[in-house]
């Protein structure tokens, strides 16, 4: 009996392994089918070279093309009459003050007097020449005697030239007592004041010749050897506002204190640049050639500039660049580029080296 029930128990438990094998074993899970990576759409240029101006960044501040002083030219004179203020723009010959000319009319009639008083004269000594030359014919009178009346005429000539000379300069003095602009311009000072008694050469007003201010670019030393006469400026002014310009003059020294030379620019009239702003801009040299790409293709990581380019197998490798100049919406690539690369033209900051995309456009150029 006992060898009977063992051999029970073995098929039994035979039974059990075997359902467990056919039942309790879990299937297998299929593997997923892997997703295919999705690359992104990119436009391709070409590095192009074109003729760029060179450009000098320089600062300085704005200041008149030339300043006229009005003086007064007569003086111990009272200022009758003010016709001009600050910022006013005058012609030449516009009357901008008048003094008080009493006395300077007073005088003018006193000279008047002198020179007829003088002219009675002359002609006085002429008559009394003429009738001692007609009596000096019968011998009444010496030739010492004659040459006395002829004396006396050479003296009255002189003494008439002499007056009229005097009424002359009275004259001169009453139109000085109208102080009038002695060019077109802009009013910037005025120092008169009504009713002042002026000393001949007080100032009394101050102008901008023309209404012209210019830019006085600082340089130094190995800046200045490569500005010319009559180059483009594009100057940025404290307001935000452009102004463009021209070289009119470039210093022929440098300041000794500070080792610096100044270029005069001319900018039109009209504009919002007023004498005494501070502002920067930047000076077209001659042009050079550059080999440039659209700013967008640039990238800035780390400090760093990169692009992207293309190869033929449509994965993209990030490579270092040096950048130079820019001009509108390119860049100058000064180093780590080639003329014939195929450079990614925006997206750079989606992607990363090696990465697969797809190219939508390639151009020719950089534009």
């Amino acid at each position: 009996m006992k060898p009977a029930l063992g051999y029970g128990l073995l098929a039994v438990a035979a039974l059990i392994l075997s359902g467990w094998l056919l039942f309790g074993r879990a299937a297998p899970v299929p593997a997923a089918a892997p997703v295919p990576a999705t690359s992104l759409s990119v436009e391709a240029v070409q590095p192009r070279r074109e003729d760029w101006p060179q450009v000098l960044v320089a600062s300085g501040a704005l200041a008149p093309w030339q300043e006229a002083v009005i003086s007064a030219e007569t003086g111990s004179l009272r200022i009758a009459s003010l016709n001009a203020d600050i910022g006013d723009r005058v012609k030449k010959g516009q009357v901008l003050a008048t003094l008080a000319d009493a006395s300077v009319l007073a005088e003018e009639n006193k000279q008047k007097a002198a020179v007829a008083q003088a002219r009675a004269q002359l002609q006085e000594a002429r008559s009394n020449a003429r009738r001692a030359a007609l009596v000096g014919q019968s011998g009444a009178l010496s030739e010492q005697q004659l040459e006395e009346y002829r004396v006396k005429v050479q003296t009255a000539e002189a003494n008439l030239a002499a007056t009229n000379a005097d009424l002359r300069s009275t004259r001169i003095k009453l139109t000085q007592t109208r102080i009038v602009a002695v060019d077109d311009g802009l009013i910037s000072a005025r120092k008169a004041l009504l009713g002042d008694v002026v000393a001949a050469g007080t100032e009394l007003f101050r102008m901008i010749r023309a209404d012209r201010i210019e830019w006085q670019a600082e340089l130094d030393a190995r800046q200045l050897p490569r500005v010319r006469v009559g180059q483009s400026t594009q100057l940025e002014l404290p307001g935000g506002a452009q102004v463009e310009g021209r070289v009119r003059l470039v210093s022929p020294v440098l300041d000794s204190k500070t080792s610096r030379a100044l270029v005069y620019v001319s900018l039109p009239a009209g504009t919002p640049a007023r004498a005494g702003m501070y502002a920067s801009g930047r000076i077209e040299l001659a042009p050079s050639t550059a080999l440039a790409v659209p700013d967008t293709a640039v990238v800035l990581r780390d400090g760093r500039s990169y692009v992207f380019v293309l190869g033929p197998d449509l994965h993209v490798s990030q490579q270092g660049v040096e950048v130079g100049r820019r001009r509108g919406r390119a860049v100058e690539i000064v180093g780590g580029l080639t003329e014939q690369a195929q450079v990614v033209r925006s997206g750079g900051a989606f992607l990363s080296d090696g990465a697969s995309v797809t190219l939508v456009r390639a151009e020719a150029d950089a534009r």
